[in-house]
């Protein structure tokens, strides 16, 4: 039973995921120094929420041109060296992010600019990254890959906030950027060790027409139409990382440059997503997954409404309430891990070779896109109802809203697929 109930590690025993799996566990925690640091480097530059709210801004539009055109990109080339590209790409923006902080500079709009350049190249890797599984492992191991790869990158996200949170009042911004800047060499190690990973099938010119077909080829499919639907009502209306720096400061009483409370917000969802990932050995065996993404969400949104109401009630146990806030957050990342593994599972089975990378461009677009354009959201809200508010008012929106989806779309309740039951 705590065999079945533990994480699938069968992926593990290809000899390509199992690097790229290893390398991620080293580049991971640098990125997440990174995305600490940039807010909390905006907000100390500017002491606002709805500045550190921009980041969704100048991260949303790369992403979108990017990630769609990328896409097309991974239906073209091939995807090794793509990915060899981009990985190059990342590491020289990251470069920048060390330069402007080691140089003391005070523009948050050249921070901002940095940003974009590192999300474009972000939007091509993933979507690319995304599109090669299926050519390296057998589609019965797809939800257990996908988990695991969660799970690092999640651990990432506790280690980064956790290091990063203590670090930025000892040493400042650039060693953490310096250090994200290093361990992406990792994964540009085991890119360069992939086989070479050429298109099968038709290929396309990666232009706007290739998009527009990418698109004509997911309207023909509801079921994973809804999955992108129900996840941007998740994270949209749900995501209350841009109120983090704030809520650190002013409900939790933490100094406004970072520290434990700080810390403990920013890593809270991915250790609820560790520990869903480590005990995702149940992912592999579930039918229903359509049901299963639904059941997940609103758990999300019951769990973002929790920390709201923890934050709400924070003046009178401070401590106490910080420890509720940190567990309500858990539990949103746990149920947030699932419902990412079954939607990425559902998208990789279901496309053809040859639109698979335009399909995972729009999947990064919106996976990757509505937590920004919940930054800007909730930064806006925040600065007139209060950071607290914010973040419970987004919890209802989320179950509101998936319940009438669910509804609206009962395909999508009753997708389900047939797995024979293993043990592991």
């Amino acid at each position: 039973m705590e065999r079945r109930l533990l994480a699938d590690t069968r992926p593990l025993a290809n000899p390509h995921f199992r690097r790229l799996w290893l390398a991620n566990i080293v580049t991971v925690i640098g990125a997440q120094l990174t995305v600490v640091a940039v807010p909390a480097q905006i907000y100390t530059m500017t002491g606002s929420s709805a500045y550190v709210g921009l980041t969704g801004v100048f991260g949303l539009v790369p992403l979108v041109v990017f990630g769609l055109w990328g896409g097309a990109l991974a239906d073209v080339f091939d995807r090794r060296t793509l990915l060899m590209v981009t990985t190059v790409g990342l590491i020289l923006t990251s470069a920048g992010f060390w330069l402007q902080a080691a140089l003391g500079a005070e523009d948050v709009w050249l921070l901002l600019g940095l940003f974009a350049v590192q999300q474009a190249f972000f939007a091509v890797n993933q979507p690319t990254r995304s599109a090669l599984l299926p050519r390296i492992l057998d589609k019965q191991l797809l939800p257990a890959a996908n988990s695991l790869n969660m799970t690092v990158m999640q651990a990432g996200g506790i280690a980064g906030p956790l290091v990063g949170g203590a670090l930025i009042p000892l040493v400042g911004f650039s060693w953490l950027y310096l250090l994200d800047t290093i361990t992406l060499f990792a994964t540009l190690g085991a890119v360069v060790g992939l086989p070479a990973l050429p298109v099968m099938g038709a290929t396309v010119t990666p232009g706007i027409r290739a998009v527009i077909d990418g698109f004509r080829y997911l309207r023909t499919q509801p079921v994973l139409m809804m999955s992108f639907v129900v996840d941007i009502i998740a994270m949209v209306f749900g995501m209350p990382r841009a109120l983090f720096p704030e809520m650190a400061d002013v409900a939790f009483g933490g100094p406004s440059e970072g520290g434990l409370a700080f810390a403990l917000l920013f890593a809270a969802i991915p250790l609820g997503a560790v520990v869903g990932g480590v005990l995702s050995g149940w992912v592999s065996r579930v039918e229903r997954q359509g049901l299963a993404v639904i059941v997940a969400i609103l758990v999300w949104g019951f769990a973002m409404i929790g920390f709201g109401v923890a934050a709400m009630l924070a003046s009178y146990a401070p401590a106490m309430m910080l420890g509720v806030a940190v567990l309500m957050l858990a539990i949103g990342g746990a149920a947030d891990m699932a419902s990412a593994a079954f939607r990425t599972s559902m998208l990789q089975s279901a496309a053809a070779d040859e639109v698979r990378g335009r399909l995972q461009g729009i999947f990064i677009v919106v996976v990757a896109g509505g937590p920004r354009i919940a930054d800007v959201a909730h930064g806006a809200t925040a600065a007139a109802t209060g950071a607290a508010v914010a973040a419970a008012g987004g919890g209802v929106l989320v179950v509101v809203f998936t319940v009438a989806a669910a509804l609206a779309v009962p395909a999508f309740v009753r997708y389900r697929v047939t797995r024979a039951a293993y043990d592991h």
